[in-house]
C-alpha cells in the first residue's frame, strides 16, 4: 500500500464510517497496517467519515489521477500529425473551411426552398434602404452600401457554421468606419464631410492625391476593411475566441446604446438639410449639437418635413410590426415603401431644384473593376481596424451562437471568426467596408422561416438586381429619408435605457459598467468608450474579488449545514468555535482584506493578543502541544490548562475556515494561510481547513502546508471539522484511538482529501 505519511503524491485516505475527522494522519515516522486485505464493514454512512468505534485502519485508499502529460515525444506527435497533408486531410481542411460543401448536398428543396426564399426576399427588401442609409453613416456614395451587402451574403453562406444569421452593413461598424474615413480626409486636405453624396468631383485641396474626394474615402475604407478581416481570420486561425468574453452584455449594451446616440446625433443634419462639418474625436457628440443649433435658422423646410412625415408613418408601422409578429407571416415592408414614395415625389416635384433639398444623386448601375487596399495606409489604420475587428466577431458569434442554439445545431465559435474575417477580407478588392452580422436583419431572417444561408444567397440576388437596373432609379432620393432609416432602427439601442433601473436592482456593478461605457462611447469617443468599459469591466471583477463577502457560518438545526449567521435566522453558533467562509479564491489582492475581516469577525487579532501578552510562562515539563498549539497535559485533559498556557482573552479554541468558494489559491495567499495559522496557533486557537477543492490540496502540497510541526488538518466538510474540533477539545478516548502512535512528544496531524 502506499504510504499516507507523506504529503506529494500520497494517495487520498478517506475514513468509511460516519464520526471521525480526519481522513489521513501524517507525518509520523511510523509504518501504518496494511489495509488492502481488509474489507470494511458495509454502511451507509456518506464518504469521509470514520466510525466512533473503529480503528484508524478502516479507511478507503483513493489513488490520484496521473496528470496528463506533455512530454516532447507528444508535443511532436501532434504536430507531425497537424502539419500531415494527405487526401483525407486535405478534405477535412476543405470542409471546415468550406462549410457549405457539407449541408448543400443534403440540402432539401421540397421542405427548406420556400422558407429560404420566402426569407431571402423580405431581408433583401429591408436591405436595400439600409444598405444606402449605412453608407451615409460610413462616408460613403450609396452604392458602395449595396455592394457590401451584395458580396458579404454570398461568401458568408459558403463559410459560415450559422444557419440564421445575416450580415451586411451594421449601424455601429458603419460609425466607427465613417470616424475613420473622416479623420483619413481631413488629413489627406480634403473638404468635410457634408459634401454631397454621390458628387465625384471635389478635389484635393492640395492638388497631390490622383483621385477625388469619394475615390479617397472609399480608398480608406476598403484598407480598413482589408485589415479587419485580416485580424479576424488571425483570431480564428488561432484559436482566439476566448477574447470574446471578455466583452460583457453590459459592456456590450452599454457600447451599443452610446453608439446609437453618436448616430442619432450624425443623422440630425439630414433631417434638418444643414450643411455642417463631421467633427471626430473628443467631445464630437457635443459640438455637433452646438452646430446644430448654431445654424438651425438655416433648416431646410423641405427636409425637415419630409423627414417628420416619414417618421410619423414609419415608427408606428414598425411598432405595429412587433407587437403582431406572431400572427403577421411577415413584417411590412414600410421602409422600402416610404423610400420609393418618397423618391416618387422627389423626382416629380423637383425638390432639388425647387427647394433645394439634398438628395442621393446618381447611383451607378453594375461593378467597378477590383482594386488592391492601399497598403501605405495601413500603419494609419491599423489601431482604427482593431475595436472594429473585435465588435465585429463578438456581434457575430454572439448572434450565431444565440440561434445555433434555439434551433439546436452546433456552431463553431472560431470558424464563424475565419467566416465574418472573410466577409471582410475578400469584398475589400471590390469596393466595400467591414461589416458584421446584424440583428434586425438576423432576427428578420429567423422569424420569416429561414432553414440554411441559401436566403442569403437569395438577398444577394436582390441586391444584384438593384445594382443591375434599379439603382438609377434612386436619384431623387432625399437624404432626409435616409437619415430617418437609420434613426428608426436605432430604437433598439436607445430601447436600453428603460432596461437599466431593473439591471440596477441585479447588479449595480452591471450597470456601473454599462453607464460608464455608454458615457464614455458617447461623449468621448466609440474606440475609447469600448476600451474604458473593457478595462472598468476588469476593474470591477477585481474590485469583486478584492473585497469579497466574508462570513461566519452556524448550523442549522439537527442537520449537517452550515450556512450564513448573517443572512439567515435561526441558525445555532458553535460553542468556542468559529466557521469562517471566504467567498472568494485567496490571492495577492486580497490578502490583506482575508486577514483583516478574518479578524473582525472572529473578534480576535491574534497578532495584537501575542503582543499583549508578552513573555509568557512557559509550559511545565510533562506538558505537550496538541494538533492546535495549545498547551495541553500530555496523558490527561482532567484538568484545564493554566491562564499562562493558553491566552486569557480567547473565547475560542478552533477556527474553521470553509474553503469551498476558493478557486485556487496563488503563492501570497498560501504564505498569509500559514501566517493565520500560525498566529492563531501562537494564541491557543487551532485552525482547520474544510472543503478544499483538489487544485487547493496541491497546492497546499507542492507550498509545504504539511511539513510544519503544528499538525494543520483538512476536512471534507465542515461538519466532520466541527466533530474533530469538539472531540479532540474534550480528548475523546475514541478520537485518540484514531489517531496516529505518539512517538514523540509532539503529535503531527495532516489530512489530504
Amino acid at each position: 500500500m502506499p504510504r499516507a505519511l507523506e504529503l506529494s503524491k500520497a494517495p487520498v485516505l478517506v475514513p468509511a464510517a460516519p464520526h471521525s475527522c480526519p481522513l489521513s494522519l501524517l507525518s509520523s515516522p511510523v509504518p501504518m497496517e496494511d489495509t488492502s486485505s481488509q474489507e470494511p464493514a458495509p454502511s451507509k454512512a456518506p464518504l469521509g467519515s470514520l466510525g466512533p468505534h473503529e480503528p484508524a485502519a478502516a479507511l478507503i485508499v483513493l489513488e490520484e489521477q496521473e496528470p496528463p502529460g506533455c512530454s516532447r515525444e507528444l508535443v511532436l506527435a501532434r504536430a507531425r500529425a497537424a502539419c500531415r497533408c494527405s487526401p483525407g486531410a486535405l478534405g477535412r481542411a476543405l470542409l471546415r473551411l468550406l462549410p457549405v460543401l457539407e449541408w448543400l448536398p443534403r440540402y432539401n428543396p421540397r421542405s427548406q426552398l420556400l422558407g429560404d426564399v420566402v426569407s431571402g426576399l423580405l431581408v433583401g427588401v429591408v436591405a436595400i434602404p439600409q444598405s444606402i442609409s449605412y453608407s451615409l453613416l460610413a462616408n460613403q456614395d450609396p452604392v458602395y452600401g449595396i455592394y457590401t451587402n451584395f458580396f458579404c451574403n454570398i461568401i458568408y453562406a459558403a463559410t459560415a457554421t450559422s444557419r440564421h444569421a445575416s450580415v451586411g452593413s451594421f449601424g455601429v461598424l458603419c460609425l466607427m468606419v465613417g470616424q475613420s474615413v473622416t479623420r483619413h480626409l481631413q488629413l489627406a486636405g480634403y473638404g468635410d464631410s457634408s459634401a454631397a453624396l454621390g458628387d465625384n468631383s471635389s478635389s484635393p485641396r492640395n492638388g497631390t492625391e490622383p483621385c477625388d474626394r469619394s475615390c479617397y474615402a472609399i480608398t480608406v475604407a476598403l484598407s480598413l476593411s482589408f485589415l479587419v478581416g485580416l485580424y479576424q481570420i488571425l483570431l480564428g486561425v488561432l484559436q482566439m475566441g476566448f477574447v470574446a468574453v471578455y466583452l460583457s452584455e453590459p459592456l456590450l449594451g452599454g457600447f451599443v446604446t452610446g453608439s446609437s446616440l453618436t448616430i442619432l446625433t450624425s443623422q440630425m443634419k439630414y433631417l434638418l438639410g444643414l450643411k455642417i462639418p463631421r467633427h471626430e474625436g473628443v467631445g464630437s457628440f457635443i459640438l455637433t449639437w452646438v452646430d446644430l443649433f448654431r445654424h438651425i435658422h438655416n433648416t431646410n423646410i423641405c427636409d425637415l418635413l419630409t423627414s417628420l412625415v416619414a417618421l410619423a408613418i414609419i415608427v408606428p408601422v414598425k411598432e405595429l410590426n412587433e407587437r403582431y409578429k406572431e400572427r403577421l407571416k411577415a413584417p411590412f415592408p414600410i421602409e422600402l415603401l416610404v423610400v420609393i414614395a418618397a423618391t416618387l415625389i422627389s423626382h416629380y416635384f423637383d425638390f432639388e431644384r425647387r427647394y433645394k433639398a439634398a438628395v442621393c444623386g446618381d447611383i451607378p448601375t453594375g461593378f467597378r473593376k477590383p482594386t488592391v487596399p492601399d497598403f501605405s495606409l495601413f500603419p494609419s489604420l491599423a489601431l482604427d481596424a482593431l475595436p472594429i475587428a473585435v465588435i465585429g466577431f463578438a456581434m457575430t458569434v454572439s448572434l450565431a451562437e444565440i440561434f445555433g442554439k434555439k434551433h439546436g445545431y452546433a456552431v463553431s465559435a472560431n470558424q464563424e471568426m475565419i467566416a465574418i474575417g472573410m466577409c471582410n477580407l475578400i469584398p475589400s478588392f471590390f469596393y466595400c467596408f467591414a461589416s458584421s452580422a446584424a440583428l434586425t436583419k438576423t432576427l428578420l431572417k429567423e422569424s420569416t422561416g429561414s432553414q440554411t444561408q441559401v436566403s442569403g444567397l437569395v438577398t444577394s440576388l436582390v441586391l444584384l438586381l438593384v445594382l443591375l437596373w434599379i439603382s438609377p432609379l434612386f436619384y431623387s432620393l432625399q437624404t432626409s429619408i435616409l437619415g430617418v432609416v437609420t434613426i428608426v432602427n436605432l430604437r433598439g439601442g436607445l430601447r436600453r435605457f428603460r432596461d437599466t433601473p431593473r439591471m440596477w436592482q441585479l447588479s449595480k456593478l452591471d450597470t456601473a459598467v454599462w453607464w460608464a461605457t455608454m458615457l464614455c462611447s458617447t461623449l468621448v469617443t466609440t474606440e475609447i468608450g469600448l476600451l474604458v468599459g473593457v478595462c472598468f469591466a476588469l476593474l470591477c471583477i477585481i474590485f469583486r474579488t478584492q473585497r469579497p463577502r466574508a462570513t461566519l457560518l452556524g448550523r442549522v438545526r439537527d442537520r449537517e449545514v452550515y450556512e450564513d449567521q448573517a443572512a439567515y435566522k435561526q441558525l445555532s453558533s458553535i460553542s468556542n468555535i468559529k466557521i469562517f467562509r471566504f467567498e472568494c479564491s485567496l490571492y495577492y489582492a486580497n490578502k490583506d482584506y482575508f486577514k483583516a475581516v478574518l479578524y473582525q469577525k472572529t473578534g480576535l487579532n491574534p497578532v495584537l493578543l501575542a503582543a499583549s501578552l508578552g513573555n509568557r510562562a512557559r509550559p511545565e515539563p510533562g506538558i505537550t502541544r496538541g494538533c492546535c498549539g495549545c498547551p495541553r497535559q500530555g496523558r490527561s485533559r482532567a484538568e484545564s490548562p493554566s491562564g499562562d498556557a493558553c491566552a486569557p482573552s480567547t473565547d475560542m479554541h478552533t477556527l474553521i475556515l470553509d474553503c469551498g468558494a476558493m478557486q485556487f489559491i496563488d503563492t501570497v495567499g498560501l504564505s498569509a494561510l500559514k501566517e493565520t495559522h500560525h498566529d492563531y496557533e501562537e494564541v491557543g486557537v487551532q485552525v482547520l481547513l474544510a472543503n478544499c477543492n483538489p487544485s487547493i490540496r496541491q497546492r497546499l502540497r507542492e507550498g509545504g502546508w504539511a511539513g510544519r510541526a503544528g499538525g494543520q488538518l483538512a476536512f471534507h466538510s465542515i461538519h466532520d471539522a466541527v466533530q474533530f474540533a469538539e472531540r479532540w477539545h474534550r480528548g475523546d478516548s475514541r478520537d485518540k484511538r484514531a489517531a496516529p502512535p505518539e512517538h514523540e512528544e509532539q503529535q503531527h496531524f495532516q489530512v489530504s482529501l
